[in-house]
């Protein structure tokens, strides 16, 4: 019997499920489910997360909303404390940058801190990342993190296990981390005090066999206990961005050589990012090679930085972004 197969299953298990089995219809529930809920998927649907289906408690079903993938590239956790340091978010910024141009999808839980920070610094990079929330895909939370889910949805799914209409309450924010960890090759984790629910990813991601890496932070600093204790217990400590990709079996891309210039932009826009494509251009470089007026250059340079596709450097340099 097939019930005989189901992990962690006993016969007195197969024996009381067995009868209720025999008289449910499971295509007409299925039917009754797609009625009722948003989309969604299981793990026999094609789209459903590929690593996902590895771990022995996947979610049965995965609800998501956003714009959908034509493919599951490869997908890296980004995790940590809720209250990072000026130091874990650079490095959040630089990682989640770094994997992006790569050619990686960034996830994690939406949550405050490095969570968010590494979705933004993604999107910021025209890059790829996806959210696994906590909540119902219909009530936003942290609800300060709306307007993010909504940039995220722009570029990928965003993905829950709960139906409209769950209440969200805490417990559901621990489980939310393994489907994090689950559809990753690796799991990132930027800060962790002692106490810290980042820390259970990072146990998920030995727990199903995954490559858990950690940002090596400062003695003293609350944020960084339990990010040295898991580099003593063998978690692999991250040295430098390059080194990580190398691990990963990434190739590092150099800024502004992995996306095509995107389309829909304005002549102008496009042509700047053109001239930053092999680094960063001083403002009296950019003068010349354009032929602009400095307040005109001035203003579109504004504009491109507001829209997250170019940076502002020392010396009053530009690069772009991704």
């Amino acid at each position: 019997m097939e019930l005989q197969a189901v992990s962690k299953w006993g016969e007195l298990k197969v024996q009381n499920v067995a009868p209720q089995r025999n008289r449910c219809d499971p295509f007409k529930i299925l039917e009754r489910f797609e009625k009722a809920f948003p989309p969604f998927w299981t793990p026999a649907d094609p789209d459903y997360p590929p690593l996902l289906r590895e771990i022995p408690d996947l979610p049965t079903m995965l609800f998501y909303r956003g714009k959908p993938l034509s493919h599951w590239p490869p997908t890296v956790a980004i995790v940590g404390t809720r209250k990072p340091t000026e130091y874990g978010r650079t490095w959040t910024k630089k990682i989640a940058q770094a994997l992006s141009r790569a050619g990686c999808l960034i996830v994690s839980g939406l949550a405050l801190g490095i969570d968010g920070e590494a979705h933004q610094a993604t999107l910021d990079a025209g890059g790829l990342t996806t959210a696994v929330l906590g909540s119902s895909l219909e009530a936003i939370s942290p609800p300060t993190h709306t307007a993010l889910a909504g940039r995220i949805a722009r570029v990928a799914p965003l993905l829950s296990e709960y139906p409209p209409g769950t209440e969200t309450i805490p417990t559901n924010f621990p489980c939310r981390n393994r489907i994090v960890v689950g559809m990753s090759m690796a799991t990132i984790l930027i800060e962790a005090p002692e106490r810290s629910g980042a820390l259970i990813s990072a146990h998920l991601a030995c727990e199903y066999n995954r490559d858990l890496y950690v940002l090596p932070g400062s003695l003293g600093v609350e944020q960084s206990v339990g990010a040295l204790k898991l580099i003593q217990q063998g978690a692999r400590p991250i040295l430098s961005v390059e080194g990580l990709l190398n691990d990963l079996g990434l190739a590092v891309v150099p800024t502004g050589q992995n996306l095509e210039i995107p389309i829909g932009l304005p002549d102008e826009e496009a042509a700047l990012l053109n001239l930053l494509g092999n680094g960063s251009q001083s403002f009296d470089e950019l003068v010349a090679k354009t032929g602009l007026a400095t307040g005109e250059l001035a203003s579109q340079l504004l504009m491109m930085e507001l829209k997250g596709l170019i940076a502002q450097e020392a010396g009053l340099r530009y690069a772009r972004r991704w």
